[in-house]
Parts: structure tokens; C-alpha cells; sequence
């Protein structure tokens, strides 16, 4: 008998929302160019249009503030090509939790690049993203405004004061913040913020970096001069149509987060009856609703995540690669998580779908699989030690 499935992984895609398919489906019908002067043309780019305002209006931005790309990382690595060559940036403030996208493309831009601490919750440190400020050559602060493994919540309101207090630029990655978290661009002060689709319900292939109005720009891919000049090539328009229809959704179930909340904190609490040492990762801070990362000593997330398959669950651990294969996290290491605790690290995100019956089964399953694992481990150590002592006493 096949197992009822439970999808617990909104962090890396949210289920593509109905709304956001037929609005695909009804770009696909049309035929035009959206740099086409004709009807048809005309009508790609009214669709086209009417997504880039949906999109801006989620996070309070103008419409011409937003650029499409084909997702997140695209927009990040916008984001920082732009500060190197258009913004005069001398060197790269960078928070340890970053995402790759920002940590890998900063290293590579040819000026420094200074990595920000974070304390054991996983909170940038501003006393030092100070001292770091004060120092000579204009900065660009890299600092995400929600982490995807931890789900802790950045002070970037706090960090953009600084920055503009020493004439630095600032980018913020809000890819898992925003549709779950109210975000307002202007009020904000950061000067660049990168957006995803596929995160809030939307396809997959659909991003935006969202520009302060009046910055200098660069473009990094040149050709037919789409997106006013700032990203060439003609858009997807049917991914970028799924897009507004996700954000248009999503601006209207913020409210709805708190119910979230509830769940993961029911999970948490079943766990940790199951597990008293269970480690929740960053719940000394303010997290998103929908987001756990915990583990137990003794655990291997490469383990836990094929039993959890198996039981009908689909989660993450704390971070993986290209291939598949479970890596160490460098968010947990920047917040000082010994590895024998981290390689056990499993996170659960949460979405509106989901369901208390559902964490009462994740919660049950995870709780086995843990015993399984943490028995095996003990077996093996003891069958090691007994090994060690025979060997002494030959």
C-alpha cells in the first residue's frame, strides 16, 4: 500500500499554486513578443506588465524597481555585478549565513570580501558589522532578510541604518521572507532586494531583483535590451505570469502565518517529548512561522531523510549540494554547531496546506527513524570498544 505523502519542504519550492498554473497556461496561449509593436505583442506585454506590478506591490516597491530574471540566484548575481561595476563598491561585506548564491559570486568580483559574524542563534552581529562600516572604501552589506535552513529573521532594518550612516549600499535576499513575512522595499531604506517565484507558489524559472529607482546600473546579460536595458533576452512570459498570480495570492494569506506558526511549534514540542535533547536550531531568535532545523546527537541527516522518503515525508536537511548528497552547513558552522550535531540536522517548512494530522505523523515517524539511528550508532560504538579492548588484551 502506498503511504499518504506529506510535503514538508516549502523552503526549497512551495507546491505550485492553481492560480499561478492557469495563469501559465494562458500565456502559453498567447502568441506574441512582448517587444512586439502588433496586438499580439501588445497583449504579451499588458501580461507582462500586469505581473511586474503584482510583484512590486508585495513588497511596496514601484513597478520599474523591479527586474525579471530567471530566479533568485540570477538576481543575486545581478545584484552584486551591478555594486562592482556600477556602484563603485571597494568591498563586500558579507553575513556567514548567506546563501551560496551571494557567498560564491562575492568571492569572485575581484575586492574584498569580509565575512560578518553571527551569534549562537544565527543573528548577524552589528556591533561588528559597525566596526567593519567604519573602516575606509565604499561597502555593499550582503545580509539576508530570513535564513532558508534556520529560518531566523535578520535585523536588516537595524544593518541599513548603519550602512547609510557610513555611505554603504545594502542587499538583501528575501526569498524566504517574503509571502510569509509583511516586507515594504522603501520603508526598508536597502538599496537592492532579490525575490524568487517558486517559493510563494509560483513556477519555477521566475525571479526579480528589486532596484532602488535612480541607482546606476550595469546590465549583466546584454543583447536585445529587454528589461529597459537591465537584462536582455525575451522574458518568460508565461513564468513571469504564474509569478504576479503567486504574488497577488500571497500578499492576501500573510495574515494567515500565525496558524503556521502553530504547527511548528506543535512539532518542536511532540519532538522534543520524543527526544528531551533535541536541538532547535535558532529558536533563541524571531524565525519564520513555517521553518525548523533540529537534530539530536547521534543522528545522520542522509539516513533520516531516506527513512522519512520512505514513510511519506518529503523534508531537507540542513543543506545540500547539486548532487543530492547531504553537506556540511556552513550556517550551522558560522553559529558554532559542532558537526557530530549538524550532519543530523533535519528541516521542516511549513505551509497553509498542511496540516496537524500531518505533523503528529512526522513527528511519530521522525522519532522512530531518530531511535533506529541513535541505537545502530550505539550497537556500533559498543562493538567497536569491545574490539579496542580485545585487542588489548591479546
Amino acid at each position: 500500500m502506498t503511504k499518504k505523502r506529506a510535503y514538508l519542504d516549502h523552503n526549497a519550492t512551495a507546491p505550485v499554486r492553481a492560480e499561478a498554473a492557469d495563469a501559465v497556461l494562458r500565456a502559453l496561449s498567447l502568441t506574441g513578443n512582448p517587444s512586439s509593436v502588433h496586438a499580439e505583442g501588445r497583449a504579451a506585454r499588458k501580461l507582462l506588465e500586469e505581473a511586474r506590478a503584482s510583484v512590486a506591490a508585495l513588497v511596496h516597491a514601484k513597478p520599474a524597481e523591479v527586474v525579471f530574471t530567471s530566479g533568485g540566484t540570477e538576481a543575486a548575481n545581478l545584484a552584486l555585478h551591478v555594486a562592482s561595476t556600477a556602484l563603485g563598491v571597494e568591498r563586500v561585506i558579507v553575513s556567514a549565513i548567506e546563501h551560496d548564491c551571494v557567498r560564491v559570486v562575492a568571492n569572485g568580483l575581484g575586492v574584498p570580501v569580509e565575512v560578518l559574524s553571527v551569534d549562537a542563534n544565527g543573528v548577524a552581529d552589528l556591533g561588528e558589522l559597525a566596526r567593519r562600516l567604519a573602516e575606509p572604501g565604499k561597502a555593499l552589506v550582503a545580509l539576508m532578510y530570513a535564513n532558508n535552513e534556520t529560518g531566523v529573521i535578520q535585523p536588516v532594518a537595524e544593518a541599513v541604518a548603519l550602512a547609510k550612516d557610513a555611505g554603504a549600499l545594502v542587499l538583501t535576499d528575501t526569498i524566504q521572507a517574503w509571502g510569509r513575512l509583511p516586507v515594504d522595499f522603501p520603508a526598508l531604506g536597502a538599496d537592492m532586494m532579490t525575490v524568487s517565484a517558486h517559493k510563494l507558489g509560483g513556477p519555477q524559472g521566475a525571479g526579480a531583483l528589486v532596484i532602488r529607482e535612480g541607482l546606476p546600473f550595469d546590465a549583466l546579460i546584454r543583447g536585445g535590451g529587454q528589461e529597459l536595458r537591465r537584462r536582455s533576452g525575451t522574458e518568460n512570459v508565461p513564468g513571469i505570469a504564474g509569478f504576479g498570480a503567486a504574488a497577488r495570492l500571497a500578499a492576501q494569506e500573510i495574515a494567515e502565518m500565525p496558524r503556521v506558526a502553530v504547527l511548528r511549534d506543535r512539532l518542536e514540542e511532540l519532538l522534543r517529548a520524543a527526544v528531551p535533547e533535541l536541538r532547535v536550531f535558532g529558536e533563541g531568535a524571531a524565525r519564520l512561522a513555517n521553518t525548523s532545523l533540529f537534530s539530536a546527537p547521534g543522528l545522520d541527516a542522509e539516513t533520516l531523510l531516506m527513512a522519512l522518503d520512505l514513510d511519506g515525508f518529503a523534508v531537507s536537511a540542513g543543506s545540500a549540494c547539486s548532487s543530492g548528497k547531504v553537506a556540511r552547513s556552513h550556517v550551522l558552522a558560522a553559529m558554532g554547531v559542532e558537526d557530530t550535531l549538524a550532519k543530523g540536522a533535519i528541516r521542516v517548512s511549513l505551509g497553509l496546506g498542511n496540516t496537524a494530522e500531518e505533523i503528529e505523523r512526522f513527528a511519530l515517524c521522525w522519532s522512530r527513524a531518530a531511535k533506529r539511528a541513535r541505537d545502530k550508532t550505539r550497537s556500533s560504538n559498543s562493538s567497536a570498544a569491545i574490539s579496542a579492548l580485545e585487542e588489548v588484551e591479546s
